[in-house]
């Protein structure tokens, strides 16, 4: 039985379902670091924080230890569990139903985000509101990054279109956040309580994910696809039953029919995850390598670049926004969505890994821009213009390949094999965000 024998996915339903559970994915966490302000102010310590006037007459904050090491622990309790849940997922995935992982998921960082809404209006000291607040992101990315992993894998059973919706949701939920940042800043500053309005509506977005994700297996499209291994696997025993007079078999276990090999294996036969890295170990570390240089300078290096059009002007303010955060996530959400059109280079070119490779060509790029502080390395591209065209081809080409190579993953294997690569796919794009969050700390010290 071919593809165009089976169903339609009427009115891209189930394309759009996924794109909603993409968005789920990352739109909270979006969402809970777009209030950062919100965690500052509210760690602040009224016995240490203090405001000290220097030598122009101007009060000059100085934070207390807890807002100074906000954005390192931060990092930290994202990044550690994001690798480690994503490794463990590649294995525990055969063990555990996909319906648990993925609604489990769900469920568990709505709840955090439940208890953060409510945490908004209940006082706490500096110390215990920043322990509550680094538990809560480990359980959000430990979850999230089950959430992710499953949903690949699950992808990876359908049509290989049907990741670019997964990776287009995920860039709209940058994009969103992008947007929330730049809206903060036009009505000025913000009370802790209006911050409630953030998770409330991560909220709303993780129920609607999940009410989505409970339509998906009613849905003929689907069940065609998440069933056509074990379908196959019972035609073919049929067909064995019934033609075996007409049908030689092989010492191999392979049925052969005038030189046409048949494979027939169990479907309930956990796939071996090594043997499926080296199907396709060029096309995980591609989309490693991809977020490894994307990450070493975003957003350490890009968001630290000074606009020369004029610093304390309505254009000062707006400048990384706008030209870093909203145009990044912009057209990285396009690179992704490009893949629904058409995938270029095909899953077997050279030429992907090098386009991947080239890539690094970022990175001394933006730290030749107006980087500040800097100590070491020349200003090269000053003007903003050339820090902007940089961000276009940095970001578009981030979406794009890193989409190709999730997409092309689970095609590089066998059909029952598929989910367990989307698995391992997810692994290495993890793996990528790690290592370029360690190598951004290098690259700043090299400027």
């Amino acid at each position: 039985m071919t593809a165009r024998d089976g169903p339609q996915d009427r009115y891209k339903a189930v394309w759009l379902i996924f794109f909603i559970l993409g968005l789920g994915t990352l739109l909270p966490w979006n969402f809970f670091m777009t209030a950062r302000k919100y965690f500052i102010s509210r760690l602040a310590d009224s016995n240490k924080t203090s405001h000290v006037r220097n030598q122009t007459g101007e009060d000059t904050f100085t934070p207390s230890y807890l807002q100074s090491v906000f954005d390192n622990f931060m990092t930290l309790c994202a990044m550690v569990p994001l690798l480690i849940f994503t490794c463990l997922n590649s294995f525990i995935h055969q063990r555990i139903p996909q319906q648990i992982r993925i609604s489990g998921s769900l469920v568990a960082i709505g709840l955090v985000f439940l208890v953060t809404a409510i945490m908004v209006k209940v006082p706490m000291d500096p110390l215990p509101f920043f322990i509550f607040t680094m538990i809560s992101i480990v359980f959000i990315n430990s979850f999230g990054a089950i959430l992710q992993s499953s949903l690949f894998g699950l992808a990876g059973l359908l049509p290989a279109s049907y990741t670019a919706p997964i990776m287009s949701g995920q860039g709209l939920a940058g994009t969103f956040a992008a947007l929330a940042m730049i809206f903060s800043i036009a009505i000025g500053a913000q009370k802790p309580e209006s911050f409630i309005g953030y998770f409330t509506t991560a909220c709303v977005t993780i129920v609607l994910a999940i009410i989505s994700y409970a339509v998906l297996p009613h849905m003929d499209f689907f069940r065609y696809y998440s069933m056509k291994d074990k379908t196959e696997y019972h035609v073919y025993n049929a067909e064995l039953e019934t033609k075996r007079d007409l049908i030689k078999k092989d010492e191999n276990g392979m049925e052969q029919n005038n030189s046409k090999i048949i494979p027939v294996h169990n479907p309930d036969e956990q796939p071996s995850v090594i043997a499926i890295f080296k199907k396709l170990w060029i096309l995980a570390l591609s989309v490693c390598f991809v977020f490894t240089v994307t990450i070493s300078v975003f957003p350490a290096i890009t968001a630290q670049v000074s606009t020369v059009l004029g610093e304390g002007n309505k254009w000062g303010h707006y400048f990384i926004p706008v030209s870093c955060f909203l145009l990044f996530n912009v057209l990285d959400w396009t690179g992704r969505s490009l893949t629904a059109l058409f995938t270029w280079p095909g899953k077997d070119s050279c030429l992907l890994p090098v386009m991947v490779v080239l890539r690094v060509i970022f990175v001394p790029l933006f730290m030749l821009c107006n980087v500040k502080p800097r100590y070491y390395l020349p200003v090269v591209f000053s003007h903003d213009a050339w820090y902007i065209i940089f961000m276009i081809f940095f970001s578009i080409s981030n979406g794009y390949l890193a989409s190709l190579c999730m997409c092309f993953g689970p095609k590089k294997v066998l059909a029952h094999e598929a989910e367990t690569a989307g698995a391992v796919m997810a692994f290495f794009l993890a793996l990528g965000l790690a290592l370029g969050a360690a190598f951004s700390f290098l690259v700043r010290i090299l400027i």
